[in-house]
C-alpha cells in the first residue's frame, strides 16, 4: 500500500512540475472557477490562470480572453465530472477553430491519476496535501 502511495504521490507531483514549465513559458490555464486557481496556487504553480466560469462570462468571453493574450496555446484543466469533460470537449473544438492549440495533456495525465479520488481541480491541493501526510505516517511507522 505504501509504495502505491509513494508512486502516485510521484507522478502526480512530477506531472505538476511539468505544467509549472509550462506556466512559466507564459501558457495560460484555464479552470472552471476561482477555487480551482486557488488550488492551482496552493500547489505553487504560478501564471496565467483564466477563470472559465466565473464573473459572467460567458464561453465566447473565455475563448475571446484566451485569443486576446496573444497566446497560440493553452492548457485545459477543467474538472472530471460530466460537465467538466463536456466543457474541455467544447473548449477544446472551439480553441482549434480559432487557432489556439488546446493542451489536453495535463487533464488527461491528471484525469487517470487521480480521478477515482479527486473529482475537480479544486480537490487536488487537498488530496496531495493527504497523500503527503500518509507518506509522513508511514515513514514514522
Amino acid at each position: 500500500m505504501s509504495e502505491s502511495i509513494k508512486r502516485r504521490t510521484e507522478r502526480v507531483s512530477e506531472l505538476l512540475e511539468r505544467l509549472a514549465k509550462e506556466m512559466a513559458k507564459g501558457v495560460p490555464v484555464i479552470v472552471e472557477g476561482r477555487n480551482d486557481a486557488d488550488a492551482l496556487r496552493r500547489l505553487d504553480l504560478r501564471g496565467d490562470i483564466i477563470l472559465a466560469k466565473s464573473s459572467g462570462k460567458s464561453f465566447l468571453d473565455v475563448l475571446g480572453e484566451a485569443k486576446e493574450r496573444g497566446k497560440r496555446d493553452a492548457v485545459l484543466l477543467m474538472d472530471f465530472d460530466r460537465r467538466g469533460r463536456e466543457w474541455t470537449m467544447r473548449l477544446m473544438r472551439n480553441f482549434e477553430r480559432m487557432g489556439v492549440k488546446p493542451n489536453l495533456v495535463f487533464w488527461r495525465e491528471l484525469r487517470g491519476l487521480v480521478g477515482r479520488d479527486v473529482k475537480d481541480i479544486e480537490g487536488l491541493a487537498t488530496y496531495m496535501e493527504t497523500l503527503h501526510r500518509k507518506l509522513k505516517g508511514q515513514e514514522i511507522n
